[in-house]
């Protein structure tokens, strides 16, 4: 059995909060809260749009970042079969399913944003998901979502393919 201290009600107990800087732009909060949607969906059986919902009522969102939330939700969860495929042939040691689920999504959602999307460019969404990494991760993913996203990034067949993705209708003039 494991010894775990006890508490009582007079004994004084702390916490350390740990601060984050501020994202830097509107698509950067998107971001961060996509990413937490996407975490959840990816960890439990709950609604997509009930927890985007949720998430963005308890946020203070403008419009154009819960546009970008919902773009990046909708589009991961839509071309997650394809998004998966690119990235496991990308992995040099395990597959996407045997990975920290923060990572996994940060990477679907970078792949998405750059390739499929293609509404930022691929250095600056590298940027960013390594920064989502930072924050929410473990040290060691880091580098391992930059190395993951860079090999794919150069890839510019891999790149051919998941463009194609994109419906017709949705292709930007």
């Amino acid at each position: 059995m494991i010894n775990l201290p006890e508490f009582g009600a007079d004994d004084d107990v702390s916490s350390e909060v740990i601060e984050h800087e501020a994202p830097a732009t509107n698509r950067s909060f998107a971001r961060r809260i996509a990413l937490q949607v996407l975490y959840e969906l990816d960890t439990t059986a709950h609604r997509p749009g009930d927890v985007i919902s949720s998430r963005l009522d308890s946020q203070e969102t403008d419009k154009k970042e819960s546009r970008y939330v919902r773009l990046l939700v909708l589009g991961v969860l839509t071309h997650r079969e394809s998004i998966d495929g690119v990235i496991n042939r990308f992995m040099l040691e395990w597959p996407l399913e045997q990975i920290a689920a923060i990572d996994r999504n940060i990477l679907r959602m970078a792949v998405l944003e750059f390739a499929i999307e293609q509404k930022a460019p691929i250095s600056v969404v590298i940027d960013e998901a390594v920064g989502l990494a930072r924050i929410f991760s473990a040290e060691s993913s880091i580098g391992f979502v930059n190395g993951v996203l860079g090999r794919i990034a150069e890839d510019d067949g891999v790149l051919q393919q998941l463009r194609a993705l994109k419906v017709d209708g949705e292709q930007e003039a």
